[in-house]
């Protein structure tokens, strides 16, 4: 891990005080660990999902305490102690926001998808780590995501890092939280009404 970089603590936002603070334990299980391979698997899964745009289904795959957060990236000189901007995200998230976002894409009001993009989320760099807790594990991943709109607008691209929380409930694995890592500072995509 780069040594200048601060990891991104969803505690930090006004709406993660509800978040989970289980943190990763030890050195990433080997990738043939049944846990990694489930995990990855997860991820695959859901990357799926939403380039169908099926987010109804994505909801369920969320826990009612999930917490969604992509801050603002800013550019600091080395020693300035953070490399996001306090109090602003491009997602600051809970269950009952995303599923009022959900909503709306059913609306004639959701006009930056109609109409919808077209999008891949290509997942790799899949790390997943033990917690304290048997039911949950800590997924590191990269995602890229390629958008198009329409017939004449130039694609976009979106890279980030991404730390998530998996939660074994109610028989199956659940997002409980996703903290985004932007690579860019200046997201070069015309808006967000995405998920990563």
């Amino acid at each position: 891990m780069n040594p200048h970089h601060i990891r991104v603590d969803s505690r930090r936002s006004p709406l993660g005080a509800h978040a989970s603070t289980t943190s990763r334990v030890g050195r990433a299980l080997a990738f043939d660990d049944a846990r990694h391979l489930t995990a990855h698997r997860w991820l695959v899964d859901e990357a799926y999902l939403l380039d169908e745009q099926d987010y109804p289904a994505w909801l369920e795959l969320l826990t009612e305490d999930i917490h969604y957060y992509m801050p603002v990236k800013v550019t600091t000189a080395l020693g300035a102690g953070y490399d996001t901007a306090p109090g602003m995200a491009h997602f600051d998230e809970n269950r009952y926001s995303l599923r009022q976002r959900v909503a709306r894409f059913a609306t004639e009001h959701a006009w930056t998808e109609d109409p919808p993009s077209r999008l891949r989320h290509f997942v790799t760099n899949v790390r997943t780590f033990a917690t304290d807790r048997d039911d949950e594990l800590i997924v590191e991943s990269a995602v890229l995501l390629f958008r198009s709109r329409g017939d004449v607008g130039e694609s976009a691209l979106v890279s980030a890092g991404r730390e998530d929380l998996l939660r074994h409930c109610e028989g199956e694995w659940k997002l409980a939280r996703r903290l985004i890592a932007a690579d860019e500072s200046v997201i070069r995509m015309q808006n967000l009404a995405i998920f990563l």
